[in-house]
């Protein structure tokens, strides 16, 4: 069976060469490897040009990640794609595993991903979490989709949506919903396949919090709303989203308490606030419930 398996590379040549090579390695199945170079201004584009005859190589101007995959998908044929970021990798019985489990109405094959930390003292892995005995919008609340290589499309579903171009962040969570609203069909498989790398503080996620809180939040409202229009709203939800809630009112503290109170105050307001899981130890949910949200943060920010 031919995959599809889709690079959006962009300054990467620390890395590009072993993601190329875990694609072309991928055993049980037909790679079509298509690298879309996103203007970079190293040797990425150098070092795919190695493979040449091998791989296709698309050359466009620096319009992000989310424009590369589109690229990507426009260039498809296989029947399933699988996108691969340029500092990622994949095992080589990735694809092939994952396909065992897709039955005829299958549109999405997701599962946990390997989280690769690299550090100067050395190199740990844990896998990425996830809750497969959920309903599969609590396990997007908990933000337990996977992060983009954990995925595999069946192009023909994919071609009817579109990664958001202009989504700063978040990027595959936002077609993860577009994809549930969609009424797509999404199967579990259980074994991590994809490498996800963590070696650089520099990232946007990892450096601007408070960006990713701003975005997870409006995709949590559109959750909230489409699920209310489409009476599939169950209290799970509601509760799920009030930890998320909680959670990022937290993380958003630690650089800006007054932003974050009224972040805070807001959602406890309609009753979207939930004490719950590690962001919520026992001093702490005392001090929240005689002091407040303000004052337990300051508390929490002078003991650390």
């Amino acid at each position: 069976m031919k995959v599809t398996i889709g690079i959006p590379c962009y300054n990467a040549e620390r890395w590009i060469r072993h993601a190329i090579q875990s694609a072309l390695g991928q055993r049980g199945v037909e790679p079509e490897v298509i690298v879309v170079d996103d203007g970079s201004t190293d040797l990425s584009l150098a070092v795919a040009r190695e493979f040449s005859g091998l791989i296709r190589i698309i050359e466009a101007e620096h319009l992000g990640a989310n424009h590369a995959r589109n690229l990507i998908l426009e260039n498809a044929s296989g029947e399933w794609v699988q996108y691969l970021d340029a500092d990622d990798y994949l095992e080589m019985d990735k694809i092939a595993a994952q396909l065992s489990y897709a039955k005829n109405n299958t549109d999405v094959l997701y599962g946990p991903v390997w989280i690769e930390t690299i550090t100067p003292t050395g190199t740990t892995r844990e896998k990425s979490k996830t809750s497969p005995d959920a309903d599969i919008f609590t396990q997007w609340i908990r933000w337990h989709i996977p992060q983009t290589g954990g995925a595999l499309w069946r192009r023909e579903a994919l071609a009817k949506l579109r990664w958001r171009e202009k989504q700063p962040c978040c990027q595959e969570h936002e077609l993860y919903l577009s994809a549930l609203q969609a009424g797509l069909h999404f199967q579990y498989t259980p074994d991590p396949g994809a490498v996800y790398r963590v070696w650089s503080e520099d990232t946007l996620c990892r450096k601007d919090p408070v960006l990713v809180t701003r975005v997870r939040t409006s995709l949590m409202e559109k959750m909230l709303d489409w699920l209310k229009e489409e009476n599939l709203l169950k209290p799970i939800h509601r509760k799920e989203i009030a930890i998320a809630y909680f959670e990022m009112a937290r993380t958003w503290a630690r650089f800006n308490l007054a932003e974050a109170t009224i972040y805070h105050d807001e959602r406890r307001a309609k009753g979207l606030v939930r004490l719950a899981g590690p962001a919520a130890p026992w001093r702490y949910r005392l001090a929240y419930h005689l002091l407040g949200f303000a004052r337990a943060e300051r508390l929490a920010s002078a003991s650390r």
